[in-house]
């Protein structure tokens, strides 16, 4: 991990905003959705880089999960409709090690969408979406979540591509929120805006809208330059987001593994998720490397909260503060600088 000898500079912000989304999803994706972590001990070790997933996967919930394509034209489970209904089947099974599981992989749609377009155009999105979820091999990811199984059953009724979505409550759907904030770190008002609509095409509903006004403003103000620390503190103190209504201060004091385990649900529902990571935001703001780790090892959803908490750390210490190793690893590392360099020299200010 290099450290940088002055703060970062708002290019370096926005890059480390972007490649912090996609580590913190990478490193976590082997032991996604483990809620035994004596089981992820016995399976991984204690997690510290990338690795394959690996069945079988004791909390996988594969072996109850049905999803019945109700038109051919929209089925987006392909070949990978023969592991539902059995058990011990790892979610994303046939992932590489430090490659991304498929919300992340979407996030890179809408950057290729951001560059060609010169800014966030949702209809162009949609298709891209579409056309991905329908093309067979596109991600080789077992699972989809609900909303992608939801949104294409509405497609198939005949609805418009942007009234398929529906009431939401899962944190996976701010993932792709981080790219348009960076996108528009200098018009605020545009990126709250275009943030919001992003978000309501899949992931409807006022818990998912209070929870990307966190993330909005506290990713924004920390492109701008304000220390994360003093953004999380501020916003503790003033409470004017419910999901900071925790005693962060007094959990400092206690082992992460209590604080997002018992205090908190390591599941991925936005009441528990959301403050967990603004826990780690605020308990490692300084240390990208150690909260993504951290993290990566108290299972649950970790994820999703990695891709947050990966954007707040890059966006607060820059991309140099990654471990080399990480940046590196990443799979289709050269496309993924190419995209994120993009974005984040534009607009060169």
């Amino acid at each position: 991990m290099t450290q940088y000898s002055s703060p970062p500079s708002a290019r370096d912000r926005a890059e480390g905003a972007l490649f912090g989304l996609f580590i913190g999803d990478a490193l976590a994706m082997p032991a996604h959705w483990y809620y035994n972590t004596a089981a992820l001990r016995r399976d991984y070790g204690y997690i510290t880089d990338y690795l394959q997933p690996r069945n079988p996967h004791p909390d996988s919930i594969l072996w109850r999960s049905k999803y019945a394509v109700s038109d051919p034209r929209y089925d987006i489970l392909h070949d990978q409709a023969r592991f539902w209904g059995k058990p011990g089947v790892h979610y994303h099974q046939f992932l590489k090690a430090g490659e991304n599981t498929l919300n992340l992989k979407l996030c890179r749609l809408l950057l290729q969408s951001l560059k060609e377009k010169g800014g966030y155009d949702p209809d162009d999105y949609l298709k891209r979406y579409i056309d991905f979820m329908t093309t067979a091999d596109s991600h080789q990811d077992t699972y989809l979540e609900e909303y992608h199984r939801h949104f294409f059953d509405r497609l198939a009724e005949g609805r418009s591509p942007r009234k398929c979505g529906v009431q939401e409550k899962h944190i996976g759907g701010l993932v792709g929120l981080v790219p348009i904030i960076v996108r528009y770190r200098h018009e605020p008002q545009t990126a709250a805006s275009a943030a919001q609509d992003h978000l309501s095409l899949t992931h409807r509903g006022p818990r998912m809208e209070r929870s990307a006004g966190f993330l909005i403003q506290t990713l924004l103000r920390v492109l701008q330059g304000e220390a994360l620390l003093a953004v999380l503190t501020s916003e503790i103190k003033t409470q004017r987001n419910p999901f900071f209504g925790h005693p962060f201060s007094k959990w400092l004091a206690q082992q992460d593994e209590i604080v997002v385990g018992r205090h908190l649900s390591t599941a991925c529902y936005v009441e528990d998720a959301v403050p967990a990571v603004i826990y780690l935001a605020y308990k490692y703001a300084e240390n990208p490397e150690r909260g993504l780790v951290v993290n990566t090892n108290l299972g649950g959803d970790n994820a999703h909260r990695g891709a947050i908490l990966g954007a707040l750390l890059g966006a607060a210490n820059g991309l140099a503060s990654f471990p080399e190793r990480w940046v590196k690893g990443m799979v289709d590392v050269k496309n993924l600088h190419r995209l994120t360099k993009d974005l984040s020299n534009f607009p060169n200010k």
